[in-house]
């Protein structure tokens, strides 16, 4: 197995044990993370919104040991506050008080004219609002935190973080689908790296979402792990809805009680080293401790632990066991309701009954699924590669019963992509539904996705220039298909190169449309509160306000353009030695003119100078930040198609979109801390 930890870090086992003891510790202080004041927003000293907001505080002081807590004060006036606060889901009622209590202090001290803040600690958070956001999903403001220390082997390990937090979404997905709110939206999940190496994952939102909130809020904030912790031992992304940590080290209690704090531990911080012996809860006055005491005292603590693990795996192994074995012999009837009536809706909305396909003609195209002829994965569900009766070959998106997501994607791309027709979007075949199955059926890609070209050295010589100007424009024309030639408006909002896939001939096709948005004939622009898509593919306004548009997709595909070019990914180029992301590089090298360092060495062999500078013009001016600025696709496909056509000036690009900003190293307790990284 792959190591991940840095060579010069200190043995994992002594690391492991000594953060075992810390967590078990009472702190002297809570560990205070961020804290937002919304500065646009303020009251008099001795307005009505003061005093509501001094009775709401006042409220958090007395019911500081609860673990959640919401409450709202002067609803009957004109200027009423609204307040919550949630503890971590392991911590004590002595600490979360305590958590809660320093939080009180915190906003009274720093934020007491404004009407929204929030503040966060490492066990807890509290904020007010003049608005109401109970049981609605924000994502900001929000923050990052990343342990300074990088691992070896960084595309396996960020491969291995996300596929443990998307298991673990999965599992607490299950357990709160059927609980609107007030369950303990909390989860931690422990993967064994080696022998001596484990990956601990910790994802929680606040109780008062729904299941179906809950899971998107935490979706949203894996999908933002590589843009700030990407190839580091440990981080964590917070949104005030919900948040998400990943560490080397037990941060969190594992065990359901909690010893007695021992005086004179403080927790290990990431990044850090542990604390010299002297510091570990020595008895002042006495003399060192022997030698074997140490060693018998370490080794007794380390059987404990790993006796705890297996005992917790086991139990948790058989209660899911048991739990299956109910739910096989008591099928639910209103599952399968549920999916008569969604084969229903999408035949209604289709008026096709010809593209339903039996599921068993699928499960033999396949072979039952084997995994053998698994082509892909993603938080859908898989896809495998098929072969119907007519020798016609098929791609099947498979998705996934354990994702809530599943049934409403599901139905929003048939009912779209089956009604579009154009030879640069992909071409639906068919769906199958019965019980909990939900299968699309796809024309088969043999050289599937264009990230695999682009971002693979071995691959990425494959394409030359004429191809890749083809690609271009093949997206450009399956964009403004979208956008204007077809029946109906749509917004795709998930456009990436993994969704532009390669059929035979190298030509682009679009795919994947469970995101994507249909507005009406003379709407031009949307708001949502859910922000769904790709970090470092969204336009500024849609990442930041939730604000959508035809602009929007023209944005992510200036930066695929660039990403072409450049054979760099955007979402991995933060904070390199060149620029903080792809777009500012860009940028920085059109204006020092010396552009043609942007491109890729492979392309330069093949390709025509005047061209690729007009093609990188053209990204540039796709991801400006006002989306005024930006051209329509018709815009865009008539500039590639002819070099006649004259050229604006682009602006600055969006140096917002999904951008965290490295402060500078702070303290606690006298403690270096993890850099943070707010947005």
């Amino acid at each position: 197995m792959t190591s991940f930890f840095n060579p010069f870090s200190l043995p994992i086992l002594f690391l492991s044990i000594l953060t075992f003891l810390s967590l078990t510790a009472h702190a002297a202080d809570p560990v205070h993370l961020y804290t937002v004041c919304e500065n646009t927003t303020f009251s008099a000293d001795n307005s009505i919104y003061q005093s509501n907001l001094n009775s709401l505080l006042s409220s958090f002081s007395s019911n500081a040991n609860v673990d959640f807590y919401a409450t709202t004060k002067g609803g009957n006036t004109s200027d009423p506050v609204f307040g919550l606060s949630n503890c971590r889901g392991d911590v004590t009622r002595q600490l979360c008080r305590e958590c809660v209590e320093a939080a009180v202090k915190e906003l009274t001290s720093k934020c007491s004219r404004e009407k929204v803040a929030v503040t966060w600690y490492d066990e807890s958070f509290l904020r007010y609002s003049n608005r109401s956001f109970l049981t609605t999903v924000d994502e900001r403001p929000m923050f990052g935190l990343l342990n300074t220390q990088n691992v070896t082997d960084q595309d396996k390990f960020n491969q291995l973080v996300n596929t443990s937090m998307i298991a673990l979404l999965t599992d607490l997905a299950r357990e709160i689908s059927d609980v609107s709110t007030g369950a303990k939206k909390f989860g931690t999940r422990q993967v064994n790296i080696s022998a001596f190496q484990t990956l601990y994952n910790l994802l929680q939102c606040t109780p008062d979402l729904s299941g179906a909130d809950c899971y998107s809020c935490l979706l949203d904030a894996i999908n933002l792990v590589p843009w700030c912790c990407g190839g580091k031992q440990g981080g964590r992304i917070v949104f005030p809805s919900c948040n998400i940590r990943y560490e080397l080290y037990p941060f969190y209690r594992m065990a359901t009680t909690t010893p007695q704090p021992s005086p004179g531990l403080q927790p290990l911080l990431p990044g850090l080293q542990p604390p010299p012996p002297d510091s570990v809860g020595r008895p002042k006055g006495k003399g060192k401790i022997s030698p074997v005491i140490i060693i018998a005292i370490v080794a007794t603590i380390a059987a404990s632990v790993v006796l705890v693990i297996l005992a917790y795996c086991f139990l948790r192994r058989r209660a899911r066991k048991k739990s299956d074995a109910i739910n096989e012999e008591s099928p639910k009837q209103s599952d399968g309701l549920l999916n008569y009536h969604a084969a229903s809706e999408i035949s209604a909305d289709l008026a096709v009954e010809s593209l339903q396909f039996d599921f068993v003609t699928i499960e033999a195209a396949t072979d039952k699924f084997s995994d053998d002829n698994k082509i892909g994965e993603g938080g859908f569900g898989k896809v495998y590669k098929g072969m119907l009766l007519d020798g016609k070959e098929v791609a099947v998106k498979r998705f996934s019963s354990k994702s809530l997501q599943g049934l409403e994607e599901f139905k929003n791309e048939i009912i779209l992509i089956a009604k579009l027709q154009h030879r640069n979007l992909v071409r639906l075949l068919g769906f199958g539904i019965e019980g909990e199955e939900k299968l699309l059926v796809y024309e088969f890609m043999p050289n599937k996705s264009l990230d695999i070209f682009i971002f693979d050295s071995k691959r990425s010589p494959l394409l030359d220039w004429k191809t890749c100007y083809n690609i271009i424009s093949g997206i450009a024309r399956g964009l403004l298909y979208l956008h204007e030639d077809s029946r109906l408006k749509i917004i795709h909002r998930d456009l990436k190169p993994s969704n532009v896939l390669l059929d035979h001939d190298m030509v682009a096709k679009i795919s994947d449309f469970g995101m994507a948005r249909i507005f009406y004939e003379k709407q031009n622009i949307a708001n949502t509160k859910r922000i769904v898509g790709t970090y470092g593919y969204m336009a500024p306004e849609y990442a930041m306000e939730g604000v959508f548009s035809v602009k929007s997709d023209v944005f992510s595909f200036g930066v695929i353009l660039l990403e072409i070019i450049s054979g760099k990914k955007n979402s991995g180029f933060y904070l390199t030695e060149h620029a903080q992301t792809l777009l500012t590089y860009a940028w920085r090298l059109w204006c020092e003119d010396k552009v043609l360092e942007f491109v890729d060495n492979f392309l330069m062999e093949s390709c025509s100078t005047l061209e690729i500078v007009r093609c990188i013009h053209i990204g540039l001016l796709c991801v400006q930040e006002d989306p005024q600025d930006r051209p329509n696709m018709s815009t865009v496909v008539a500039l590639l198609g002819s070099e006649s056509i004259a050229l604006p000036k682009p602006r600055h690009p969006a140096f917002s979109v999904a951008k965290f900003i490295q402060m500078d190293e702070f303290s606690v307790n006298e403690l270096s801390f993890s850099s943070i990284v707010p947005q």
